[in-house]
């Protein structure tokens, strides 16, 4: 697929509740992912391909940290259903099922893939963390870790059971006047 083509549908925000995944992420990869529901998955732009993106992400109202993530298949895995899953790129103390992940994905990495083996895939996840970090540092991405996204949630009546299948859509114009 056409690079403009991915890039037309970003930056695109969502939110929602983390929910359990496959419980592949930590204990094979040794990489921890935050899920969302096939709710949430479902609302994704028809015109998003699968593959892996980057962004910003944000846990409940605490701080706002680099993501990447994958959006697909996981062919590796055979997936029979599409999933969102979020590597936050920041230690956290414990895991935060049930709480509000928020997300802007504003680039794309590569398209998804198989691998040949576990190993090839823990290196190619690392891989799309380095680029993501690199990424993340240019002024025209940083932009959007202080967007308004992140803290409007934050002064509303709205409780997280609320927001059990939250999904925010926002196009490009309203994305660009919130900056």
């Amino acid at each position: 697929m056409k690079l403009d083509k991915i890039m037309s549908c970003l930056p695109h925000f969502c939110r929602g509740i983390v929910v359990k995944g496959f419980g592949r992420g930590s204990k094979q990869l040794g990489i921890p992912t935050a899920n969302f529901s096939e709710s949430v998955v479902d609302n994704l732009p028809k015109d998003l391909p699968t593959g892996i993106y980057y962004g910003w992400a944000q846990v409940n109202t605490g701080e706002v940290h680099k993501m990447v993530l994958s959006v697909g298949w996981n062919p590796f895995y055979k997936n029979e259903k599409k999933s969102m899953e979020t590597h936050i790129i920041h230690a956290f103390d414990g895991d935060f099922y049930g709480s509000l992940l928020s997300l802007i994905m504003v680039g794309y990495i590569r398209g998804e893939e198989n691998f040949t083996s576990l190993d090839a895939l823990i290196v190619a996840i690392n891989n799309d963390i380095a680029t993501a970090k690199t990424e993340l540092d240019h002024k025209d991405q940083s932009k959007y870790k202080n967007h308004l996204f992140f803290t409007e949630h934050e002064n509303s009546s709205e409780t997280i059971s609320d927001l059990k299948s939250v999904q925010v859509n926002l196009n490009n114009n309203t994305a660009n006047s919130n900056l």
